[in-house]
């Protein structure tokens, strides 16, 4: 409970911040909402949608739902996140920040909100576009563990409009008696190749992603999605 109180409390002082911003909203049907390669609605569609602010000194804030669906009562996925974007050169930029994840639809869907702070990097080259990211949780799943990601990452411009995206992370629990991904195993890998494009201000992206886990919602999958972004 202090987490989210103090969460609110960041959120309420950036939006006392006397600075310029900037609002958009977003929403996006995917064929399947895959969360490191594991799938959040058992291999079913979703739909989703987010509000964002964002100030010109680079700090933001936003929120995003989804509806999920984990085997149980819980149907709806419900996020919040402040953080800071920067450039730090011309070719290379931070976004890092904190972000709370909720659920919602049962009577303990609670017991699974937890925080996760994340900083990314990204670097633009002669070759496209590269990341470097990192995620951290000290209460993942509300189970009380720990639990890190990291992925790399590039973007390929195959032609205008016309990109191709790589990406491979690993999930450590870093507290396997809180939290097992499979039997005794304390991580997994996922790697994911997109195609993306837009048209008509809809973007548009065909993903083919697999894990080494041995679950029928973390096999070898292609998954659709389409999204509008509308800023005022």
């Amino acid at each position: 409970m202090k987490t989210v109180v103090s969460f609110f409390a960041a959120l309420a002082a950036l939006f006392a911040t006397p600075s310029f911003a900037n609002w958009s909203a977003n929403i996006s049907g995917v064929s399947d909402y895959t969360f490191n390669g594991v799938s959040q609605t058992q291999n079913d569609p979703a739909i989703q949608g987010g509000l964002d602010k964002a100030f010109a000194n680079g700090i933001y804030a936003g929120t995003w739902a989804s509806n999920v669906d984990f085997g149980g009562d819980t149907n709806v996925e419900w996020d919040f996140y402040v953080g800071r974007y920067l450039t730090l050169t011309d070719a290379v930029s931070i976004d890092y920040g904190i972000a709370y994840y909720s659920y919602h639809g049962g009577d303990n869907s609670s017991a699974g909100n937890y925080p996760e702070v994340y900083t990314k990097f990204g670097m633009v080259n002669d070759y496209g576009n590269s990341e470097l990211n990192f995620w951290y949780s000290w209460d993942y799943f509300g189970t009380g563990g720990g639990h890190a990601i990291a992925m790399v990452a590039h973007t390929f411009e195959l032609a205008p409009n016309h990109n191709l995206r790589a990406s491979f992370d690993v999930s450590n629990s870093l507290d396997g008696d809180k939290w097992l991904w499979q039997d005794d195993g304390t991580s997994y890998y996922h790697y994911r190749l997109a195609y993306q494009t837009s048209y008509q201000n809809f973007a548009i992206e065909v993903a083919a992603e697999n894990t080494n886990l041995d679950y029928d919602t973390a096999d070898e999958r292609v998954v659709f999605s389409i999204s509008r972004t509308f800023s005022f």
